[in-house]
């Protein structure tokens, strides 16, 4: 169990998924972020929702991964990987996020370790992921990682017009 800097009282712990109710959670995490952070709305909670109980449905163990971040029995936070392309198109990252409630107190980083140390013993050679500009903190957590920018435009998939990003990671020693 882990606890924040400074922060007994918001103990948590990393549990594999998934499990009942985790899709509608992430989901929840993602609109509510989201929305606030850069005005996404409707059609960014259907996507996220549409894509993560395909996600789910299709959830193969040994080829994918899903991570939740507990506090208090809450789910606060969420990794994913999607191996669905394995070897030829690489791993796709997807569904990283932390609430408010704990962002800052190291959850998202023992996710992303966990989520990248899965990739790695899987024998993926390239991680992706998909983001946008602005997200500073979780920009520096997957450079810290290995990512890096490899592509960047505006777009739309979102709902709202940003500047799209991808990243990669290639598995150390490939």
């Amino acid at each position: 169990m882990a606890q924040g800097p400074g922060d007994a009282s918001l103990p948590f712990h990393i549990t594999a998924g998934p499990v009942p109710c985790c899709a509608e959670r992430i989901t929840q995490l993602h609109a509510e972020h989201y929305a606030a952070a850069a005005g996404f709305g409707a059609v960014f909670e259907a996507k996220v929702a549409q894509e993560l109980a395909a996600f789910c449905h299709g959830f193969t163990p040994g080829r994918d991964g899903l991570w939740l971040l507990v506090c208090q029995g809450r789910i606060e936070g969420s990794i994913a990987i999607d191996g669905q392309h394995g070897l030829g198109g690489g791993a796709h990252l997807r569904w990283f996020i932390t609430s408010s409630r704990v962002r800052g107190l190291g959850g998202g980083r023992q996710l992303l370790a966990r989520a990248l140390a899965f990739v790695d013993g899987c024998g993926h050679t390239r991680t992706q992921l998909w983001t946008f500009a602005g997200l500073d903190a979780a920009r520096h957590l997957y450079e810290a990682s290995g990512f890096q920018l490899v592509h960047q435009s505006p777009g739309q998939q979102w709902g709202s017009l940003v500047t799209e990003q991808r990243f990669e990671r290639c598995r150390p020693g490939a």
